[in-house]
């Protein structure tokens, strides 16, 4: 029997996060931008004194419980020379309703049963973030049809090609529905806090205060102020 996907902005139960590694490396900055989710958790915010927090804002932490999950509970490698222990496999995960997806290696090839799993996970979700070139694997495992998305500026004339039936946008970030998608790594960044922003935000909030307070980039996202890459 199916779900109907959790409200983000109305929780009735502890909101299930997850980070997708596939067998590849996975570029650390991709998936980095978990911890603006982190910092509005109660596993954040229980232990802070409240000389350092308002007891209202720390009143909204959310229940968040985290998982990175891969296809075998094995060392998975990040770049930087960096190993994380999954917290799951695929068989034990719970379904998620935020799922993070960053880049792997371009010599890594995901098979067909992370494939099956990346669309087990958008279909149960009720937000799919796939930050930099973690849009690879959902667009080799055919979510990304009929949907608008973005994608590293240098790659998206590449991804054009590669999914004709994509409406790509050149932007910092996009949302369309569920699926969110940025720029370039670090791009992640400003997707997450319009994020955080969308669900919890507002004035007085927690999430606009964990924004503001932690300098987390809120620029133009049609790239106005950047240079055009060459």
């Amino acid at each position: 029997m199916s779900t109907a996907p959790l409200d983000l902005s109305k929780p009735n139960r502890p909101i299930e996060v997850g980070v997708l590694l596939m067998g590849g490396t996975t570029e650390i900055l991709d998936v980095a931008p978990i911890d603006m989710l982190y910092s509005l958790s109660h596993q954040c915010l229980d232990d802070w004194d409240e000389k350092f927090i308002d007891p209202k804002l720390k009143a909204q932490a959310l229940d968040m419980n985290f998982h990175w999950v891969s296809e075998k509970k094995v060392p998975t490698k990040l770049t930087g020379g960096l190993n994380i222990t999954p917290t799951d496999d695929f068989t034990t995960s719970p379904p998620l309703d935020i799922v993070i997806m960053g880049a792997h290696d371009f010599k890594y090839t995901p098979n067909e049963t992370e494939l099956a799993y990346i669309r087990k996970s958008y279909e149960g979700s009720s937000a799919f973030i796939a930050i930099c070139g973690g849009i690879q694997a959902p667009l080799q495992a055919g979510i990304l049809k009929g949907l608008s998305a973005t994608a590293p500026r240098p790659l998206l004339p590449i991804a054009k090609q590669l999914s004709q039936d994509t409406e790509w946008h050149e932007k910092r970030w996009h949302q369309d529905g569920k699926m969110w998608t940025s720029g370039t790594l670090l791009n992640g960044n400003d997707l997450m806090a319009a994020f955080a922003q969308k669900y919890w935000g507002g004035d007085e909030s927690l999430a606009q205060w964990m924004v503001l307070t932690g300098h987390w980039p809120q620029r133009d996202v049609n790239y106005k102020d950047a240079v055009s890459p060459l």
